[in-house]
């Protein structure tokens, strides 16, 4: 294996390790951390063929300079349960989540030469959902890390829980509001990052063709937090509204 594959695949081998442990810890060792955003990415994909975990969804994002946001989002950390089971390091007391749209495949769009059209992969698209990426780093402090650090270890994705199908087409804006039970309503000016939350779809169904990877039917993928990071506590019911878009309730637990 070459210098370069090797110093990957330990890589990953630590990364998996403080997974399986549901651990943090510190930066990777200096001759294990990718130096660019190419590393990143094979660091990361390594990740996905040592875990042996199948692919449930991705987390993407329109790239800009430095950064690279595609991500894979495990089966067993996607959740549709009103009482969701988070992996979190024990005596964990909040959960960080961010309001998403997820946008759920009912065909494949496997590699091919020729570039995908956004008609293409809107036709692709089976229905778009409310979500809530759950958020976690394998690092113990993962704030001002270089980025391709972050891309190797999913880019602070621990699991991503699945709400209602949306009652009208996405929006790239709208009202949230959210409710933690005996606290006050909270709202927010609800905003995609990117204006269209389509946008980083059409962009990661185009980089995983010219990757070999593609999209498989029934995964989900999110595009981008409507309203930043959300602390919630543990053990407590809280109730979304998207502005009417979609409804629920969902309470998160350690395990």
């Amino acid at each position: 294996m070459p210098p370069a594959r090797e110093q990957q695949a330990q890589a990953a081998i630590e990364l998996i390790a403080r997974r399986r442990a549901v651990k943090q810890g510190p930066r990777l060792l200096e001759a294990l951390r990718p130096l660019d955003l190419e590393a990143g990415w094979q660091v990361q994909q390594e990740v996905t063929r040592q875990l042996g975990q199948a692919v449930g969804g991705w987390k993407a994002s329109l790239p800009s300079a430095g950064k690279l946001v595609a991500a894979p989002i495990y089966q067993p950390t996607i959740s549709r349960a009103a009482i969701c089971a988070v992996p979190f390091p024990a005596g964990a007391d909040t959960v960080a989540v961010e309001p998403e749209l997820a946008f759920v495949l009912a065909q494949d769009l496997p590699p091919r030469e020729q570039p995908y059209t956004q008609a293409e992969v809107d036709a692709a698209v089976g229905a778009v959902h409310a979500a809530l990426e759950i958020c976690a780093s394998r690092y113990t402090d993962h704030t001002g890390l270089p980025f391709a650090e972050l891309l190797a270890d999913g880019i602070v994705n621990n699991g991503l829980w699945l709400g209602p199908a949306l009652s009208a087409p996405d929006a790239a804006a709208f009202q949230l509001s959210w409710h933690i039970a005996d606290g006050p309503a909270q709202t927010a000016d609800a905003r995609h990052p990117d204006g269209n939350p389509r946008a980083p779809l059409y962009w990661l169904a185009n980089f995983l063709r010219e990757r070999g990877v593609g999209l498989q039917a029934g995964q989900a993928v999110i595009t981008g937090s409507y309203a930043g990071v959300l602390t919630l506590p543990m053990g407590k019911r809280t109730q979304f509204d998207y502005a009417g878009l979609a409804r629920f309730e969902v309470e998160f637990r350690g395990q």
